[in-house]
């Protein structure tokens, strides 16, 4: 095989970014993919739309960040989502902003995403082998040596002094995002900080839950109770499931949880219908609803409080008797309800798997990399880039803006 100065370990986001912008510039840049087809988790995101990037202010922007956020600061600075809306711009392939400042490609498809990068990686003289994985890192006076390639066909070694490491996390593994990129990092010296699935739907035993799937809340809040004390909490839409919890304000709050549950604490989520008023306000719209509508069944009463799938539910946990007038319902049974609305209580006792996780949370320890080269502080030559970091953010495009802005800074920083 001829001479390469620079090989990208992963095809997706990240590696390609890094390796255009380092061809652009006059390297001889080879790219290993494992799959058959480079970028293959990028033409699933945003369920197949692609959430590219946010349109939020650099300070909203890093404020995203569940970690990396300093570490961010300066490739965010040089390669912001101004920029990768141009650079695609550049590719033909026009944007669109939707609610809450998220960027998607204006055909809505991502395949569009990837065959413009794939394409464009290509024509700056990128050679991209696939059905390809790396094998062993060699280094030497804590200096890039090499790398061993597992082929379709065979093994073969090339020496290399420059190597990027764009392998992603842990989730989607089926797209390629197996941790190969963890070994290596090992192999090299580097810490890994525990990968864990973020941006994952919960899980819960609570029968409540698994009856009420598939209903869907919007303009709740959401707080996560850990071991009894409010952590954190979200106002949004969320989603009752077979298994638990998703939707936006659950997959954001999923990192604390996932980090709660692995550390052994007690995971509760709070859920507020009702957040426009307090309890007390809550209380008095009890009492006059049920004394106003005092001859209707209790049943249909409920249709003022809870959404129609949340009746029977409440009803049965609560031991009320549908058929029962509101103007026989006691004060015990109104507190039941007004708790019911305005503190819901569902215990937390597990999480999904890297297979349904968004994100990777955890990777190499970014105290072991240059954040203005993504190069490492322990092997010259070794650069990172992308979700192998231990970087992750918010669900809205800001993941997918960090691999690019790092595959940027990396692939404009090798060689030098």
């Amino acid at each position: 095989m001829s001479k390469f100065n620079l090989i990208v370990i992963g095809g997706g986001p990240a590696g390609l970014m890094a390796a255009g912008q380092a061809s652009a510039r006059g390297l001889k840049v080879l790219v290993l993919e494992k799959k058959h087809l480079p970028a293959r988790k990028l033409g699933i995101t945003g369920k197949g739309r692609c959430n590219l990037t946010n349109t939020a202010t650099h300070k909203s922007f890093l404020n995203a960040f569940a970690n990396g956020a300093s570490f961010m600061r300066f490739a965010l600075g040089r390669f912001d989502s101004e920029h990768l809306v141009a650079f695609f711009k550049n590719l033909n392939v026009n944007m669109v902003e939707e609610r809450g400042g998220r960027v998607f490609p204006a055909s809505q498809q991502a395949s569009e995403i990837v065959r413009s990068l794939i394409k464009w990686a290509r024509d700056m003289g990128v050679t991209i082998m696939t059905d390809s994985r790396a094998g062993r890192l060699v280094i030497e006076d804590n200096s890039v040596k090499g790398l061993s390639i597992h082929g379709p066909d065979d093994t073969q070694f090339i020496e290399v002094q420059q190597i990027i490491i764009a392998t992603g996390g842990c989730s989607y593994p089926a797209t390629g995002s197996t941790g190969d990129g963890y070994r290596l990092a090992r192999e090299a010296g580097h810490n890994i900080i525990t990968p864990c699935p973020a941006l994952v739907p919960l899980e819960t035993q609570d029968n409540k839950v698994h009856q009420m799937q598939g209903l869907s809340l919007r303009n709740v809040q959401a707080d996560l109770l850990i071991d009894d004390k409010k952590k954190t909490g979200l106002f949004g839409e969320m989603l009752f499931t077979h298994f638990g919890v998703s939707g936006p304000i659950i997959l954001t709050m999923s990192r604390t949880a996932v980090q709660a549950l692995m550390n052994k604490h007690k995971v509760t989520l709070r859920v507020d219908l009702k957040p426009a008023v307090d309890h007390a306000q809550f209380k008095q719209r009890i009492a006059r609803v049920m004394h106003q509508q005092g001859k209707k069944k209790i049943s249909n009463i409920l249709k003022e409080f809870l959404p129609l799938k949340m009746i029977p539910v409440f009803l049965e946990q609560s031991c009320i008797d549908p058929d029962k007038p509101g103007n026989a319902v006691n004060n015990k049974e109104q507190k039941m309800l007004r708790l019911w609305c305005k503190e819901l209580l569902i215990k937390i006792t597990g999480y999904r798997s890297f297979n349904e996780a968004i994100v990777t949370s955890g990777g190499v320890d970014l105290k072991e990399v240059n954040p203005k080269t993504m190069e490492s502080r322990k092997v010259k030559g070794l650069y990172f880039a992308g979700e192998v970091l231990d970087v992750d953010a918010d669900t809205g495009g800001f993941n997918l803006q960090a691999a690019f802005s790092t595959g940027w800074v990396a692939g404009n920083s090798v060689g030098h």
